[in-house]
């Protein structure tokens, strides 16, 4: 059975959308990152926290030619969630270095399981194109690591450390569901891809999805030594 052209164009709008959000956040990430490098204690963590910022930005860049070969405009497609993003980051800022790694880590892994999740949902090319983005490890490797360091130079911050990621957790997961209230890209993604998903079964989806985020935080914060 063939798809229409009213069913493309339906599937087109919400990639697009789907674009818009990764772009934004691609592109506060590295606004965001540069503006924390400031609490860096030394020059060479300042410049890890730069190289950081230039993968995201990179990303940003990926997004927007791949929004452009769609023919739609990378502003367009950001500015129905700026929003939120920035919302989110004005709820979150860091007081120091220390919560700047946290930060920067919980939501490069965050984002990560929910791209990675929402692939299994899209067509080929835009699957392509999230893997690409999402197979950057040397991001997340060098921010674990940090981590680790300072967690053994100074046991003390393990408590604070970990309300801190459960609390970035819980913002991420608030904002993730705000979109998804206001922007239904996510069910609607799954309802064209599983033509015996109706909407019902694909909220479903969206909060086992949500379960899923917060397991993985929570195996990835013991794995640091600190509580999930």
């Amino acid at each position: 059975m063939g798809t229409s052209s009213a069913d493309t164009a339906h599937y087109d709008r919400f990639v697009a959308d789907l674009f818009g959000v990764m772009a934004y956040g691609e592109l506060s990430a590295f606004e965001r990152l540069s503006s924390d490098a400031r609490y860096s204690p030394t020059l060479h963590d300042r410049a890890v926290l730069g190289r950081i910022a230039v993968i995201e930005f990179q990303h940003y860049e990926l997004v927007s030619k791949k929004l452009a070969d769609m023919g739609v405009d990378v502003e367009d497609a950001m500015v129905p969630f700026q929003a939120a993003v920035d919302h989110f980051h004005e709820r979150t800022r860091p007081a120091d270095w220390y919560e700047s790694l946290m930060k920067a880590y919980v939501v490069d892994t965050v984002s990560a399981d929910f791209y990675q999740a929402v692939a299994r949902y899209v067509d080929p090319g835009t699957r392509e194109l999230i893997q690409q983005i999402q197979a950057t490890e040397e991001a997340t490797a060098v921010l674990r690591e940090r981590l680790r360091v300072a967690l053994a130079d100074d046991p003390r911050l393990a408590s604070r450390l970990a309300l801190w990621g459960r609390r970035l957790l819980g913002e991420a997961l608030t904002q993730a569901q705000r979109v998804g209230y206001e922007h239904a890209f996510l069910t609607e993604l799954i309802t064209a891809a599983d033509s015996g998903a109706d909407h019902a079964a694909a909220r479903e989806l969206v909060q086992r999805l949500t379960r899923e985020l917060a397991e993985n935080h929570s195996k990835r914060m013991v794995q640091l030594g600190l509580s999930g």
